[in-house]
């Protein structure tokens, strides 16, 4: 890896594993605005050129469905310390927002994603790679509970996705990736040896990027 101002975590495992979980625990009880998180489902294409019935058979478990390519441009330019326009995706739509999120000058970026570690060229970036190692039954009830909740989906239509593409493309793209990963958490978002170490890990990451920030004269 080469030298770079910004230190880049990477977050993956199957749907509802527990990263989104476990990136904001670690983030919120560090308290330093420093960290960031940015989730995966930001870089989804930008369909909406397509009719909402359309988007909606999209495979979004499937790389071809990220926009890698933009993905690894602005985490580029976040690691040479510009600022970048993060877009805003809109699950139950299906497509992105007109407004995007500015994100730029942080020592640490944690990103959180089922596909993280299947592209090569963004796995690299990654300083550090955790995998959340989370039973597929426990996932699928997570992913109900969360998707009829928070994205206004119907449980047919949940179980549906799951069974024809969530599960299938776990096993094709995100279960092999594991071998990538640097940690593996098992037991989801709330396990707190983990989370206590990651947290110490990235404040020694915090202390030497400062340690090693030039001072003003």
């Amino acid at each position: 890896m080469t030298p770079k101002n910004t230190i880049i975590i990477g977050i993956s495992g199957a749907s509802a594993s527990g990263k989104s979980l476990l990136a904001n625990t670690i983030v919120n009880e560090l308290g330093s605005d420093q960290v960031v998180v940015i989730p995966e489902d930001s870089y989804y294409k930008d369909r909406s050129d397509l009719p909402f019935e359309e988007r909606a058979k999209i495979n979004f478990d499937h790389p071809n469905s990220l926009d890698f390519e933009l993905f690894h441009k602005q985490l580029l330019q976040l690691t040479n310390g510009e600022t970048v326009q993060v877009p805003i995706y809109n699950h139950s739509q299906h497509l992105r927002e007109k407004a995007t999120r500015t994100i730029g000058k942080h020592a640490i970026i944690v990103l959180e994603g089922i596909l993280l570690f299947a592209e090569q060229p963004l796995r690299e970036l990654m300083d550090i790679r955790i995998y959340m190692e989370t039973a597929l039954d426990i996932c699928l009830i997570r992913r109900l509970k969360r998707d009829v909740k928070e994205r206004g989906r119907t449980l047919d239509s949940v179980l549906k996705q799951y069974e024809e593409t969530v599960r299938p493309m776990f096993l094709q793209f995100i279960e092999p990736s594991k071998r990538y990963a640097d940690i593996i958490v098992p037991r989801g978002g709330s396990n707190r040896i983990a989370i206590d170490m990651i947290k110490a890990k990235m404040r020694e990451l915090l202390g030497t990027h400062f340690a090693n920030s030039p001072t003003d004269p």
